[in-house]
């Protein structure tokens, strides 16, 4: 209890530096191509706390060898990785902290209530891009690693700490980091999971259809084929086979989610003329992988559907739908619910919030598939910050959830760290 009261009395002192800090991270524009400058920003706070820093930008010919990389970006100059390390006394478990700088676009600026850039404060939010996915979680490890160092605890294992970038476009960042060499007893990965704990996490891939169709007037439409149409019955099927993969969903973890396993599509584009008739549509979406599942296995379910088209219109069998997977590829992972990272990050998270956290599955997928399955590392997501908003208008991350999982993590990390290993 003493421990928890000094580590109390500390997040305290530090709440107005600590908003700073975000504040000052959310105002740069970290999109894909434009993580240096927020890296800088880690950067800098790593070396106050004296961490043993590694800077480096990723060469392709470093990560393009491995099965996991699924990349379209071909060159990360001036936007590296950066890992920083509390080196622990020895024989004691390593804890990897991993944390991704970059963040998706802001969208239309006119539904953005605050500047997205801005980093406003109001009632104890802080509105930004980025601000809950996933700044405000890189804020609490940082927060939790100084007040460790503050407390003068010695840990026995490593704290690796990682601000990664290209986690939203398939995780190459957390790749590299690996295939450098950094592995640890357990991770733990602040995604918003509004506090919930996650050792389950969904894997998906990025797929694109080229639907074929016959070019016509449009005054003579029946004379030609309608590739739009023709998209709508793929389309119909994937509905279909979404309803038939989640009806075999029995992990307990998902009952709380009402589409465990999404096919979602995101993009559909046909046509060149209003008086025409569309000969090719394109059809983009994302599928997403149950923790239990390969991707292969359900990129071979995928295709099977897609071919199987032609028992309902014979249009495919002489016209089949060309199948692309393309952009990133996330793994999942699938820890189980009673391991003991589970078991002891709910002992201490319990102990702060005065109420047992709920254990379930993320509906989305992480980087924590590629530590899990590319590095054997147990991995479990939990952070502050709120699903809802990530990657929405007006995305905002409550401060007090920042200081309540730094709070946690804090306490974890003394007793995970100074067990032997």
């Amino acid at each position: 209890m003493e421990t928890q009261r000094l580590i109390k009395e500390l997040i305290e002192e530090k709440k107005k530096n600590i908003e700073k800090l975000l504040q000052r991270l959310v105002q740069e524009d970290s999109v894909r191509g434009n993580e240096s400058r927020a890296q800088a920003i880690i950067i800098e706070k790593c070396r106050k706390l004296g961490l043993e820093l590694d800077i480096w930008e990723i060469n392709e010919s470093d990560v393009d060898h491995h099965p996991f990389y699924r990349c379209d970006r071909k060159s990360f100059k001036g936007n590296p990785n950066v890992v920083g390390v509390l080196k622990g006394t020895g024989g004691g478990k390593s804890l990897l902290l991993n944390g991704h700088i970059d963040v998706v676009p802001e969208g239309d600026r006119n539904v953005w209530s605050h500047d997205p850039y801005g980093g406003a404060i109001e009632n104890g939010k802080l509105y930004g891009r980025g601000a809950t996915d996933m700044k405000g979680g890189s804020v609490a490890l940082l927060l939790a690693i100084e007040i460790v160092k503050e407390l003068n605890i010695q840990l026995k294992g490593d704290v690796i700490f990682q601000s990664v970038i290209e986690e939203e476009s398939g995780g190459t960042g957390t790749l590299a980091a690996l295939l450098r060499g950094y592995r640890a007893d357990a991770a733990i990965i602040p995604e918003p999971t509004n506090m919930k704990i996650f050792p389950k996490q969904q894997g998906s891939m990025w797929f694109r259809l080229r639907v074929k169709g016959k070019s016509a007037h449009g005054g003579t439409r029946y004379e030609g084929v309608n590739a739009i149409d023709k998209a709508f019955k793929v389309i119909q099927a994937l509905k279909l086979l979404e309803k038939e993969r989640n009806a075999k969903v029995a992990d307990p973890l998902y009952r709380n989610i009402p589409i465990p396993l999404p096919i979602n599509i995101g993009r559909l584009e046909s046509g060149k003329w209003p008086s025409s008739v569309p000969d090719v549509a394109v059809i983009e979406g994302r599928v997403g992988v149950g923790p239990w599942e390969t991707l292969q296995a359900v990129e071979d379910e995928f295709v099977k559907t897609i071919e199987d088209l032609k028992t309902i219109d014979s249009w495919f069998g002489h016209h089949p739908v060309e199948v692309e997977w393309f952009g990133g590829r996330w793994q999942p992972g699938n820890l189980p619910s009673d391991h003991i990272l589970v078991e002891s990050l709910s002992h201490y998270a319990r102990k702060v919030m005065q109420t047992s956290p709920v254990i379930e599955a993320s509906p989305w997928g992480t980087d924590g598939g590629i530590l899990s399955q590319g590095g054997n590392i147990p991995v479990v997501v939990f952070g502050p910050g709120t699903t809802e908003v990530a990657h929405d208008a007006n995305e905002y991350i409550e401060l007090d959830k920042i200081y309540q999982t730094a709070e946690i993590l804090s306490l974890f990390m003394i007793d995970w760290c100074n067990e032997q290993s």
